[in-house]
This record gives structure tokens, C-alpha cells and sequence, in this order.
């Protein structure tokens, strides 16, 4: 199979249908919970307080579940995992990685470490993460330091 052209920059890799399970069970919750608050006439303000707070406690770990995205620019990528965010530039990604049974891409960066972007995950759809990995790897091989010459592989695995 060739490889995969590389996107328009800028563009955003994230996993939306996840995204929108996340924050729609949160609003679900959120308002379940408060209706339920407000219908049990028994409970004290306190606890209609603490059923409205735990609903919104719930949509709070959903949203930050939801969080992650990889952003890529031309001087580099954005990735916003769960409550950290980091900023590369093309030439310290030697590889993107999206082996069979990862829950996200890894990039092997130049320092000999590697990067969870968790932004790019095959949980609800397998194919459009194997395709964002494919544009993103395309995007590193053109811009990174492949275009030196001295990154690694890098391919699909």
C-alpha cells in the first residue's frame, strides 16, 4: 500500500464519536441527576446539593476523558493528553506508531523516549485511527527528521 499523503496543515486529529459518548453520558448524567434532586421532595438542600454536584462531578471526568487531541501546524504538533499538554517540534519525532492492540499512537521522539497521543485512538473506530496515524506519519516523514534522513521506520506495525 503507498503511503498515505500528507493532510493540509493546520489540521486536528481526535477521536469524536468517543468525544461525543463522553460528554453526552455527562449531560445525561448531569441532568438525571439534578432532576432526580429536585423530584425527591424528602431530601434537605444539602443532599439535593450533593445528588446536582455529584451529577456534576460526572460530566467533569467526562469532558476530561474527552480532552485529548493532537494538533499539527507547520512548526510542529500540539499534543493535549489527559491533563497534560505538550508541544514538539517536526524534527523531535522520529516515528509515529499504531501497532495492533495499542489503545492510542506512540511517537518515538528523538530523545530515545517515547510520547503517548492519546488524541489518535482506535477504541470506536479502528479505520479512522489507522488513517489519522497514516496522515500524521506522512505529516512527521515530510517535515520531521526523515527529511534528513536519520529517523527510524516509522511505518505502520
Amino acid at each position: 500500500m503507498p503511503p498515505a499523503p500528507a493532510p493540509a496543515l493546520p489540521v486536528t486529529f481526535r477521536p469524536v464519536r468517543t468525544r461525543v459518548i463522553l460528554v453526552s453520558t455527562g449531560v445525561v448524567m448531569l441532568v438525571v441527576l439534578t432532576v432526580v434532586a429536585l423530584l425527591l421532595e424528602q431530601l434537605s438542600a444539602g443532599e439535593r446539593a450533593s445528588f446536582v454536584a455529584t451529577g456534576a462531578l460526572f460530566l467533569a471526568v467526562l469532558v476530561l476523558l474527552a480532552r485529548p487531541h493532537v494538533r499539527a501546524d507547520t512548526a510542529g504538533i500540539t499534543v493535549v493528553n489527559l491533563t497534560r499538554t505538550r508541544r514538539l517540534d517536526w524534527a523531535e519525532i522520529v516515528a509515529v506508531n499504531l501497532r495492533a492492540g495499542d489503545p492510542w499512537v506512540y511517537l518515538d521522539l528523538t530523545d530515545g523516549t517515547s510520547l503517548p497521543a492519546m488524541g489518535i485512538q482506535p477504541g470506536l473506530a479502528r479505520e479512522q485511527a489507522v488513517r489519522d496515524a497514516a496522515a500524521l506519519r506522512a505529516l512527521a516523514e515530510e517535515r520531521g527528521t526523515r527529511h534528513g534522513g536519520t529517523a527510524g521506520d516509522g511505518g505502520p506495525r
